[in-house]
């Protein structure tokens, strides 16, 4: 036996077995091995220290025990609470969750990176993918074949998707406002080529088609930039809505950095829930996605050796401190 960590070789030598059965009986392979072999292999690898290669293994059972997760921006708390969903069903299955950041939409630079790692993950052979990102209008999502695929959000014709209904949300919401007494109202948008964004931004309108939009980046610092520029224009609505929380907590940022305040001087309102939106100062309203479960359904849907039945998952408004009535 060598003196480093013990081979594949020094398991198959010490079970006096070839090097094929040895990595048949390790690996997983469809192949099958005699139970006594296998069983001669299993103990010769324990008694030896020996730890099975886990490309080895996927490449013998085509496939592995890791799933993916293709989020935008990990400290987004909006992809975190997703990725927790993700994790717990893989923890039920015995599967390990591998997490790739492809970082804040940028343009086609962010599709290109999505793409980019789709394809890295090929050689990891993984049970199954989740794409968390928002899908981009007019854009083809191009998955190769890196496993099953499942996508949280619109916009993935041919692909399991866990259907989020931002237009409905963003449409209940509106009509939550102007039953509170708000009549003018900014909306706050990421980039218009997002299809989460458009609709978002659409279910509003249809409730308060007078809002006027801004479109920024879809972060807390794109929220902030664009309350500041509305703000520097001489508009004063008597609401604002952010299509994102994060986004809102930015805006809210700039109300005070202005000397308003949020809530009693202008509205504030976000959408998503993240958790922490009921802990700033005024509690945000926001209308709410089941994040976690989302996550875990995406999985699920990902996992199914059948399609699920598809339903729209259910967006529910939150009234908060941050739009008391007028």
């Amino acid at each position: 036996m060598s003196e480093n960590a013990p081979t594949l070789s020094d398991v198959a030598a010490h079970a006096g077995v070839s090097l094929a059965t040895a990595s048949r009986a390790l690996n997983g392979s469809a192949r099958k091995v005699n139970p006594e072999l296998q069983e001669r292999v299993l103990a010769s690898a324990r008694h030896l220290g020996y730890s099975a290669n886990v490309q080895a293994q996927a490449v013998a059972r085509g496939t592995s025990n890791l799933v993916a997760l293709v989020v935008g921006d990990i400290a987004d708390p909006y992809f975190a609470s997703i990725s927790s969903g993700v994790v717990r069903v893989a923890d039920e299955r015995g599967l390990v969750v591998t997490i790739t950041a492809t970082g804040p939409y940028a343009g086609p630079d962010s599709t290109a990176r999505e793409e980019a790692a789709l394809d890295a993950l090929r050689g990891q052979r993984p049970r199954a993918v989740v794409l968390a990102g928002s899908r981009v209008a007019g854009a083809e999502t191009r998955v190769g074949d890196p496993g099953r695929v499942a996508v949280i959000g619109s916009g993935a014709p041919g692909l399991r998707t866990v259907d989020v209904d931002n237009r409905g949300g963003a449409a209940a919401l509106a009509t939550s406002l102007r039953g509170l007494g708000y009549a003018d109202v900014a909306i706050l948008a990421g980039p218009g080529e997002l299809i989460t964004v458009r609709d978002r931004v659409e279910g509003f309108r249809s409730v308060l088609p007078a809002a006027s939009v801004v479109h920024t980046t879809f972060t807390r610092e794109g929220g902030h930039r664009a309350m500041t520029e509305l703000l520097a224009s001489g508009a004063r609505p008597e609401c604002v809505f952010a299509v994102s929380d994060v986004m809102a907590i930015g805006a809210m940022a700039a109300l005070r950095a202005a000397g308003i305040t949020p809530g009693a001087d202008i509205g504030v309102a976000g959408f998503d829930d993240i958790p922490l939106v009921a802990d700033v100062t005024p509690a945000l309203t926001s209308v709410s996605l089941p994040l976690a479960d989302l996550g875990a359904r995406a999985l699920e849907l990902a996992l199914a050796d059948a399609p699920l039945p598809a339903a729209p998952v259910p967006a529910e408004v939150r009234l908060r401190a941050s739009t008391p009535r007028r």
